[in-house]
């Protein structure tokens, strides 16, 4: 039981560490130290980030980029193994958080659910009066939205048959455009020797839309959801 123990511990440390530093190097050694396991944990990852309202700044994007350069360029990773499994943890996260968001239900806007931030379930509220249903599938591409929106579905009473469709095309369209990406462009040398560069592009890209949002609640207020169970699904 110790053993396992020092064993989980010293994983979520070099996980933490991956977090912090998510860099080809990095990745690849962590890859050559747990082998198989990495195909849990990257499945944990992207579960969690869709799946659990309190993790919405796990680096979806980027791992999904990085995992697929490590495939092209070390064949330690099997690609296409990779696409089934994480675009499967991210239709099951949007699931399970769908489901919660129906559990917990308008009481989510009350501002006395301590784990949500009533700001992030407003705007999220208000995404989904602009784009409507298909919300589920555009918010796969903006970070923080991408983890509340099933959330909200759940909670606003979404059609599960349309949640459920928007959801298996955003899961397969996000996972393949970041994986397949890094797993071809990883190859090109040029790519290869800038990879470190590229991640961070990756990253600022994501976090545009973020920065946008918040750039818009410091000049307007936040809008004010009065009935969370009425929403724009069409």
């Amino acid at each position: 039981v110790n053993k396992a123990m020092e064993v989980i511990i010293q994983l979520f440390k070099e996980l933490f560490n991956l977090i912090l530093h998510l860099d080809i190097p990095n990745l690849t050694m962590f890859v050559d130290h747990w082998g198989v396991l990495v195909y849990v944990v990257m499945f944990i990852i992207i579960f969690v980030e869709t799946g659990l309202v309190v993790m919405p700044f796990l680096p979806g994007d980027s791992l999904l980029f990085a995992t697929g350069a490590v495939a092209g360029l070390t064949g330690s990773l099997n690609v296409v193994f990779l696409f089934f499994l994480l675009a499967a943890a991210a239709v099951i996260g949007d699931t399970v958080n769908y489901w919660i968001g129906h559990y917990i239900g308008p009481k989510a806007f009350s501002g006395k659910v301590r784990f949500l931030k009533r700001e992030y379930l407003d705007r999220t509220h208000a995404f989904y009066e602009k784009h409507g249903g298909k919300t589920i599938l555009l918010a796969r591409f903006v970070p923080i939205v991408r983890t509340f929106a099933p959330f909200v579905a759940g909670v606003g009473g979404m059609h599960y048959g349309n949640f459920i469709r928007y959801n298996f095309i955003g899961g397969i369209l996000w996972t393949s455009l970041f994986l397949f990406s890094g797993y071809f462009l990883g190859q090109f040398d040029w790519v290869e020797r800038n990879l470190h560069f590229v991640l961070i592009a990756i990253i600022l890209i994501s976090v545009i839309p973020a920065v946008y949002e918040a750039w818009k609640a410091k000049r307007e207020p936040a809008p004010v959801v009065s009935d969370p169970t009425k929403l724009n699904f069409d």
